[in-house]
């Protein structure tokens, strides 16, 4: 939860009612990423009339990842359901993944059949990166499934064990392997409030979940310099022929120009790509932790 005062009331109503209708024992942890608004102050009203509302409040935000990280390593259930506070991912849902579980799955995610609801450069963009994750992956995802899913509590205890800090947490869902199947639904749109995600925090995120589970980004490097090489090196037979058949003659400043520019751009994308990858292994050697609570509720 990251902001999301309006939404809260609706939410737990729906998702209240959604559990009491699948099974009376069990736990809703919300976790408080940072939230400026009154968000927390709206979670301790709610858990004053429903003790099994229990709460990690982070000191800041760490961001959708990391915070979904910290509710995995603070609930306690035999089943674990992440879903997002805005409604977009139906609570009603969790009943079909339950009675898909009960047919022998260990994880049964949501697929968005329709996404209307989102805008189409949103479509567009999700799509087009899904397509590219699965094309250059080890580890295809399935596409239009997000977070919500429910997980079996052997496959969250493996996930607990996956030490990486730039966390890519569709990519882990599909890394971990297990029995898993998908539940289609129509993704509505929010129910009230306003998402926190801009275009460039997902263009973030999409670095990252290209480089958490490809090295094709950087390796792809070597081939294009192989091919540049190749390309020289038949630049040079020819200029040769060319002089030794029709003479000597003066080359144009502006082709030496040209590919001079061209040689140092494609030099500054390969650092670039390797740059990616040394911030990234920076972040890991570090060895900070995930994330810092600032409070915990009901957790005694």
């Amino acid at each position: 939860m990251h902001n999301e005062e309006p939404v809260l009331p609706l939410f737990y109503q729906r998702l209240r009612e959604a559990l009491d209708a699948v099974h009376p024992d069990y736990e809703i942890v919300c976790v408080n990423d940072g939230s400026r608004d009154a968000s927390l102050a709206v979670m301790l009203a709610h858990r004053a009339g429903d003790p099994r509302i229990k709460i990690v409040n982070l000191s800041r935000n760490f961001g959708k990842e990391v915070a979904l990280s910290a509710g995995l390593d603070a609930c306690t259930g035999d089943l674990v359901v992440p879903i997002d506070v805005d409604l977009q991912d139906p609570p009603e849902l969790i009943a079909e993944f339950i009675a898909k579980w009960r047919e022998g799955y260990d994880v049964v995610y949501g697929v968005r059949v329709d996404r209307s609801a989102d805008t189409a450069l949103k479509r567009w963009t999700s799509h087009n990166f899904y397509r590219l994750f699965n094309r250059i992956s080890d580890v295809p995802r399935p596409y239009n499934a997000g977070d919500c899913r429910l997980m079996d509590r052997r496959v969250v205890e493996v996930l607990k064990q996956l030490p990486e800090r730039n966390r890519f947490m569709k990519g882990l869902f599909a890394w971990v392997g297990f029995r898993q199947v998908g539940v289609d639904y129509v993704r509505p749109a929010r129910a009230a409030g306003q998402t926190s995600f801009r275009y460039w925090r997902l263009w973030n995120f999409a670095l990252d979940g290209l480089t958490s589970f490809s090295s094709l980004p950087i390796r792809v490097w070597s081939y294009v310099g192989a091919a540049a090489g190749v390309g020289a090196v038949l630049a040079a037979l020819a200029l040769i022929a060319r002089t030794l058949i029709h003479g000597r003659d003066v080359p144009g400043y502006p082709s030496i120009v040209v590919l001079i520019l061209l040689s140092f751009g494609v030099q500054m994308l390969a650092i670039g790509a390797l740059g990616e990858y040394v911030s990234r292994i920076y972040q890991e050697v570090k060895g900070r932790p995930l994330y810092v609570v600032d409070g915990r509720y009901g957790f005694d």
